[in-house]
Order: structure tokens, then sequence, then C-alpha cells
């Protein structure tokens, strides 16, 4: 059997092993591809005699999570999340930044590497968060929704980050040669943005007749563009030119059909990548850098949080949401990994910094997953000595009627877009008395301008609940889905105002079984509803007129 071929047979199948194990105790599969590595490589279960071509391989992986990574990340997002989650994106970013590259230089490593360690520090785990929040049903709460605007942030400053150190080749003068290396990428950007806005839509949909033809041309155009973005004359990395690749293909209406076909082979090539960090490390470097990686796990676990609740709290989020959002991003990156991988090929920092990169990796990974998963608890316990990271007045007092703090026997509404202003609308003409509780900023700016009182923040959130009287309402009507904060609003309603009827919604029937197990009055399913109010509609004699009645009316409202 070829060595090589050999020696890759034995890494998918520890690596397979280990997956399972790691999925069984909800953690993530990198730290399963991790280990691996050290077990092949440190403990020596076998000797790998073709590092260099599974090195190669491994870079395929980071050029292909890249060019997925461009396919997802449209430009257009970076414009939507708003401007307190980008603000609180790039003060997190450099404050972390600085403070990683002060602890690098304290504890005695050289400038250089401290830098690095600096940026490892800065970014955050994208596939733990999203995947942990989605598991809680935490995507679509405030605090779910800004952790992921500010990863949004980080990915596309990793991204500029991997540009840029992998276009530097300093020989001359250095302003010279950064102005050219900005030079560089203004043009390529501008290229590949028109690429992607004028030629590649057309193409692909024609292409994508046929699944395999789709498959193989946008392969071949992420080799194609890497092999270019490689030549002398332009001099940048692999990785570089698959996220450009991304890019030039995210505003193709097929471009979800790519990344379906492209991830299982991003995976596995991905694996290979991980596997090959494990085995760069030796016991050796874990004895010199062991104490500097406690140290920077600490900073990361807890210093890192307290950057992000800080930044959050100014920008007027109550502590509740900052600390969770906060506790969220307490680990570092895949990014930050590849950083540092980038940064020994480049012999910019020692395989020391390399190991102590992947040791505070594996420390944060698996700590902040517990961390996230426990949120609540952790707040609970916590929360007296964090009232200082919020603004005396955040933005959940702020409200436009003086009749706010004398509001009783009111309707309360939690989310007021789409389906809650279809509820707004039709309370209104009542003349019933509403609150509406809201952490969209942009929608509660629409709501604020017609006049209506509205608390900004997370209903889960007591100081929230207090402002919003819910003691005093007569009717709660919750539009938002997440389980939890849904669960814990039955919680404190039941405690404080019996008499309240409480209605909330539900995505799965398990989801509506709990609420209803709770305490809720009613459930809705949204595809139950949408189920009986289609069905009435077609029951009709005049059904065709409905129809287009109610198109038009759905129209207007979007």
């Amino acid at each position: 059997m070829d060595g090589i071929y050999f020696e890759i047979t034995v890494i998918i199948c520890l690596a397979a092993v280990l997956t399972l194990v790691f999925r069984l105790l909800r953690q993530p599969p990198v730290l399963a591809y991790i280990l691996t590595g050290i077990l092949l490589g440190p403990f020596g279960l076998l000797h790998i005699d073709h590092k260099e071509q599974l090195t190669i391989l491994g870079q395929l992986g980071i050029t292909l999570l890249l060019f997925m990574l461009g396919l997802e990340l449209k430009l257009k997002e970076l414009r939507s999340i708003g401007k307190t989650a980008a603000v609180a994106g790039v003060l997190q970013i450099t404050i972390t930044f600085l403070l990683g590259t002060g602890l690098g230089v304290l504890l005695g490593f050289p400038f250089t590497g401290a830098v690095y360690l600096g940026l490892a520090t800065a970014f955050s785990s994208t596939i733990i968060i999203v995947k942990l929040l989605s598991d809680k049903k935490d995507l679509n709460s405030l605090h779910g929704k800004l952790a992921i605007g500010i990863l949004l942030v980080q990915d596309f400053f990793a991204v500029m980050t991997i540009i840029f150190l992998s276009g530097r080749n300093m020989s001359g003068d250095m302003f010279f040669e950064v102005g050219f290396l900005l030079l560089k990428v203004v043009v390529i950007f501008g290229w590949i943005i028109l690429l992607s806005k004028y030629v590649f839509p057309s193409i692909v949909h024609r292409v994508a007749r046929s699944q395999e033809a789709l498959f193989l041309f946008s392969l071949a155009w992420v080799f194609a563009l890497t092999a270019f973005m490689t030549s002398p004359f332009v001099g940048f990395s692999i990785e570089v030119g698959g996220f450009l690749a991304g890019i030039s293909l995210a505003n193709s209406a097929e471009n979800f059909q790519i990344i379906a076909r492209m991830k299982a082979l991003r995976d596995f090539f991905i694996t290979i990548f991980f596997v090959i960090l494990g085995l760069e490390m030796s016991f050796e470097s874990i004895e010199r850098v062991i104490i500097p990686a406690i140290v920077f796990s600490a900073f990361v676990l807890m210093i890192k949080p307290l950057i992000v609740m800080a930044a959050t709290g100014f920008l007027g989020f109550r502590k509740r949401t900052s600390f969770i959002t906060g506790v969220s991003l307490a680990q570092i990156s895949e990014f930050s990994l590849i950083i540092l991988f980038l940064g020994s090929q480049l012999r910019a920092i020692s395989g020391d910094i390399v190991t102590l990169g992947i040791l505070v990796a594996l420390t944060t990974f698996v700590l902040s997953t517990y961390m996230i998963v426990h949120t609540n608890k952790l707040f609970a316990f916590v929360s007296v000595y964090v009232p200082i990271l919020e603004r005396k007045h955040p933005h959940g007092s702020i409200v436009l009627t003086d009749e706010f703090s004398s509001l009783t026997n009111h309707v309360i509404i939690i989310g007021a877009s789409q389906m809650g202003q279809s509820i707004l609308h039709a309370i209104q003409k009542s003349g019933e008395s509403i609150l509406v509780v809201e952490f969209n900023p942009d929608i509660a700016q629409k709501v604020r301008k017609q006049n209506i009182p509205i608390v900004f923040g997370d209903i889960a959130d007591p100081e929230i609940q207090e402002k919003a009287r819910i003691e005093k309402a007569k009717l709660i009507i919750s539009t938002v889905s997440d389980l939890e904060d849904n669960l814990l609003l039955i919680e404190s309603v039941k405690h404080k105002n019996k008499d309240a009827q409480i209605v909330v919604v539900a995505l799965e029937d398990d989801d509506a079984k709990a609420l209803y197990k709770a305490g809720a009055d009613y459930v809705v399913l949204p595809e139950l509803a949408g189920g009986r109010h289609l069905s009435k509609i077609l029951l009709e004699d005049k059904h065709l007129e409905l129809i287009e009645d109610y198109k038009k009316r759905d129209l207007a409202a979007l």
C-alpha cells in the first residue's frame, strides 16, 4: 500500500472515531481533528513520512473554507448588520488586539510574535457560536443577532488580515511596499466586484442546468483564480484566491447549490489541515508555553467577554444582553489558527507560538461551549458584579410617551416585524393600550415614528420586563420564536401576573408542547396557522379574488 495513502487512511479513520466521541460530548469537530494530529504526532501512534504532501492538502482545505465563506459573505450583508454591531465589532477587535499584543510582550515574546498572538485573540469562532446558538434557538434573540453581527465584522477583518499577511514581501521601502499592496488589493477587489455583479450571475445560471457542470465550473474557477493570485506579479496566497473566488460567485442565485456541492470536499481537506496543526505540536514546546497558554486562555475566557461587554454597554445595551454576547465570543477562531499557521510559513513566528495558539484553541473551545450553554446561570451568578458596564440610561429605558409609566391593563407585543406588525395594526384599531418590546433597532425606530410606547431590549431581561410593566398587562403576545426566552417570559408572567393571558410563537411541535406545559394560553405554529388561513381562502367561492386581495396587502406590508 502506498505510504501517503495509508497515512491518509489512518488520519481519516481516527478523526472519524474521535468526531463521533466529541459529538456525544457536544464539542466542535475541529477539536477531534487537532487531537487526531496530537495522537499521531507528539504521542507517536504513527510516523508521518509525507508531511509536506499532507500540508499541501491542508492548504487546499483552507482555500475551500475561505471560498465558501466568500460565497456566504455577500457584501450587502456587511451593510445590513447595523451600525451598532459594526461599531461594537471594530471596538472589540481593536481593544482585544492591543491588549493581546501587550500581554504577549509582557510574557516575553518577540514583538512580531506578540502581534500575531494579539491577532489570534481578536477573532472568535463562527462555527462554534452559530452551532451553539442554533441548538439553543437563540439566533433570533437580541444577543444572538448582536453576536452574529460582530462575527461578520470579525470574519471580514480576519480575511483582510490574511490578505495583508500573504501579500507582505517587504524587501525595500516599507511605505512603498504597503502602498503598492493596498493598490493591488483595491484593483483586484474592484475587478472581482464587477465580475460578481455583471458577469458571473448569468454565466453561473447557464452552467447550473447541470449540477455536475456547476460543481466542476466552481472548482475550476477556484483553482484558476488562486493560480493567478499566486503568480509572481500579484504575490498573494492561494487562500486569498479562494476567498475572492467565493466573493465573485456570491451574487449568483445558485450560490447555495455551490455551497452544498462543495461542503463535503471542504470538510475532507480542512480535516487534514487541523490534523497537520496537531502534528506540529511537540511535548518540548508544550513545556515551554504551558504557562503563557494558561494566561492567554484566561484572557480570552474572561477579559475578552469584558471587552465585548464594555463595547456593547457603551453603545447602550443592557448588562444581560452585553454579558451573553460577550460570553458567546469567549474563544479564539479557526481563522486565528490559520493566521498563526501562515505566520509560521512566512517564518515570522516560531513553532512555539503555533503550539501556544493550539493550546489556547483547545482550552477556549471546550470551556466556552459550557459557558454558552449555561449563560443564564452564569449571568445570575455574576450580575451583581457587572452593573458598571451598563450605561446609566441604556436603550431599554427610552420611550416616547408620558403614559408609559402609568400603563395598566395594556397589551404587550414582543417583536414588531411582519407578524408583530399585523397584530399591532389590528390591536390599534380596537383602541387598546399597547406597548411594544423590540430588539431590532431599525424596526424600533419605525415603531417610534408611530408614537407608540416602546422598550428597546430583550424580553428575557428582568429589567426590560419591569419597564414593560408585565405585572399590569392583560395580554402578552410574543412573536419571537426563541424557546428559552419565551419560557423565561412565561415563568415571569405566571409569577408576577397570574391573570394575564400569554400568546407565544413556536417553530417546532416539541417547542409548542413545552410552552403549553409551561403555561402558555396559546401557541402559534406559523405553518399550522398558515395552512388554516389558506384553507379558509380556498373554501370561499371567490377565493381567486381573495388571493389577489391578500397579495396586494402583503406586498404593501413588505
